[in-house]
Parts: structure tokens; sequence; C-alpha cells
């Protein structure tokens, strides 16, 4: 089993690569090119205390994470991670030279910031590695500047407007990569009608195996392992297509199988909710109002 590395700051990254001293201790953008090869990455597994963002062009190592699929850097593609996931390089059989960047930066430099309080809205940040961003050489282009942009404004004279000057430009990075990952799920349309597709056949083998009498009704990251993609990038995708996340397409489900159960048969709704997964016959009730503006046993008698 590969040892984990574990590195918590900005200075630990550039002194494990064997770069100069970081110019800001929570954000630095790295072109590591032949130090990869040089260190061994393929040797051990990476926890990173903080967040990255990588656009890699030609280089000789895939990533994976979350123990999944392998990430193909060849075409030029972008991923992003969030503080303390586990990553792991493959060396590939190419001779290359990488021609992408890697930018990294500390949960506390965004702390206090507007951009630190809905930085779990980007997404993004914990999709599967098979799941990257592919960019178009203009889009590549966009990106790289508001990049050079960050790190021109680090690497010059930090004065009290920099910091703000810096999160500016990296959000302005990460809503151009939501733009960007709109137009893949909007280009990708087949592909993501097949999953969607998938996701409802999945719900009906589900209960047609009576697999919620033992492991409770299907959550949405058992939805995303089951068909090998991570749980936010199926809520976001199911959301491009339907309107709704993951969590909505089962409840709404759940709720249709036990519509047919209040008006044709003779079960408690209490016996309803626990044939349907529930633990407690309470959260039924609880969804089943928010979804139809009644309760069970008003559904039942009104439609009876």
């Amino acid at each position: 089993m590969k040892e984990i590395i574990k590195i918590n700051s900005v200075a630990e990254v550039h002194s494990y690569f064997s770069l100069e001293k970081p110019k800001h201790p929570l954000i630095s953008v790295l072109r590591i090119g032949d130090n990869w090869n040089q260190i061994g990455l393929e040797n051990f597994k990476y926890s990173l205390g903080l967040y990255h963002i990588s656009l890699k062009d030609n280089c000789a190592f895939t990533i994976k994470n979350y123990g999944r699929n392998s990430y193909d850097y060849q075409e030029g593609s972008m991923i992003f991670m969030a503080p303390d996931q586990i990553m792991e390089f493959e060396k590939q059989n190419i001779n290359t030279t990488d021609q992408g960047w890697t930018l990294m930066f500390h949960p506390d430099l965004i702390r206090k910031s507007e951009l630190g309080k809905k930085i779990d809205l980007f997404t993004f940040f914990e999709y599967a590695s098979n799941e990257a961003l592919h960019l178009s050489d203009d889009e590549r282009k966009t990106v790289t500047e508001i990049v050079q942009k960050i790190e021109k404004e680090y690497s010059g004279n930090i004065d009290t407007h920099s910091q703000t000057i810096i999160i500016s430009n990296l959000e302005l990075l990460l809503n151009y990569c939501v733009r960007f990952y709109d137009r893949q799920f909007y280009t990708r349309t087949n592909l993501n009608k097949d999953i969607a597709a998938n996701f409802k056949k999945l719900l009906k083998e589900y209960y047609s195996q009576n697999k919620q009498i033992e492991l409770g009704i299907p959550t949405v990251q058992y939805c995303g392992e089951a068909l090998n993609i991570s749980a936010k990038y199926l809520s976001d995708l199911l959301r491009k297509e339907t309107g709704q996340g993951t969590q909505d397409h089962i409840h709404q489900y759940i709720i249709e199988k036990a519509k047919n159960k209040l008006l044709n048969s003779k079960k408690s709704a209490s016996e309803i909710a626990y044939s349907l997964g529930f633990e407690y016959p309470q959260y039924f009730s609880k969804i089943f109002k928010k979804k139809t503006s009644m309760s069970p046993n008003e559904y039942r008698l009104n439609l009876n």
C-alpha cells in the first residue's frame, strides 16, 4: 500500500517539489515541469490541505482521486480538488513536456471573504477525476490569462488591495469554469440523457430488488457510485437536464410509489413508509407533504 504524503501549506508544496520559496504564503501558481519526474510522484498518494486547480497539456502523468477512473491529461483539461482529498498519480510511457499550470490556495485566503462563504457552491471541486473540464483553445486562453493576473498580483509589492484583487480574480476564474462546465453539459446532451435514463432504471431496479429493506431509501452517494460518477456531478447533470437534482428525483420517485400504495392497499402510512425504506415515518410524511401539499392520510381520503 502506498504511503500517503500529507501537505498542509503552500510552503510545504514548494519544499516538496524543490522550488524556490513561495512569494505569497497562501496562494501559488506552479509550473512543475521536469520536477514531476524527478521526485517519483507515482510512488505515493497525496492529501493536500489546499484547493487545487490544474490545467494540464501533454502531461506524462494521469491522476486518480476518490479511487475512481484515471484522468487523462493529454488533451488539455482542468481538474479541481477541495482540501484533504486523496489523489494518486500514474506515470505514462510517453516523452513529453508539461505545458500547463497548477494553482493552489489555502482555505485561509478566502475564509473571511464573500467567496469563502459560497465556495461550496462551486460543486466541481467534488467531481471525480474522470469528470474533468475539457477546454477549447479560446477557453484555455481565458483561464490562463486570469491565472497570470493572479500570479502577477501576488508576485509584486503586496499592499492593502492585493488580497481583494487576488480573490476577485480567483472568483472570476471559478465563474468562467462554471460557464464552461455548463457548455460541456450542453454539448454532451446525448451522453447526459443516457446517464439520466440509467439513473431512472437504477431507481426501478433498487425497489424491484427490495434493496430498500436492507439499505433504506437510496442515497445520492449510492446512485453516483452505482453509475460510476460522483454524487455532485450526477446532481449537476440532472439539474441541467431536468431542473431537479438527484435528491429531488429520488424523493419524487418514492412519492409516486407511495401514492400507489396509499390508494391500492389498506396499509397504514407508517407501514408504507417502512416498506419504502424510511427509518422514520415522520420523515416520510414530511417529504410527502412537501411534494403534494397533503399528508399521506389526507391524500388517501381525498382521492379514495
